[in-house]
């Protein structure tokens, strides 16, 4: 609905590599017991949802529908930071290992809230 077709695109398979690569971290979390496959429950939870709610979005019945999605895959973007954060706080998984991960879900969540701004905006 805001971005140009191609735009879209290249978000979609962004958010969708993204969630990739948060499933294969925790499938290796998943291995271990206790704390780590308890965060790794929260962790897949919301860097999966991120993608899933962007691409509902661009389905959107209306404008206002296009905003309410993206501010859920934005809440979304800001919770798997906060895991991804915690897991390395924690030491559970060093911060070089998950820092590419950590620096690609605080991008998708710096452009999910320029597209709500931006749709917020057009909305008044």
């Amino acid at each position: 609905m805001e971005a140009p077709h191609g735009e879209c695109r290249d978000l979609e398979r962004r958010l969708f590599a993204f969630a990739l690569r948060v499933i294969r971290l925790c499938q290796k979390l998943g291995e271990k017991p206790g704390v780590a496959r308890t965060l790794s429950y929260q962790l897949l939870r919301a860097g999966t949802s991120i993608g899933a709610n962007y691409e509902e979005a661009q389905a959107g019945q209306s404008r206002a529908d296009f905003v309410s999605k993206n501010c859920v895959a934005l809440k979304e973007a800001c919770e798997t930071c906060y895991w991804l954060r915690l897991l390395s706080e924690a030491r559970i998984v060093s911060a070089t290992l998950i820092a590419d991960l950590s620096d690609e879900a605080q991008q998708l969540a710096k452009i999910l809230g320029s597209i709500v701004s931006r749709s917020r905006k057009a909305l008044t």
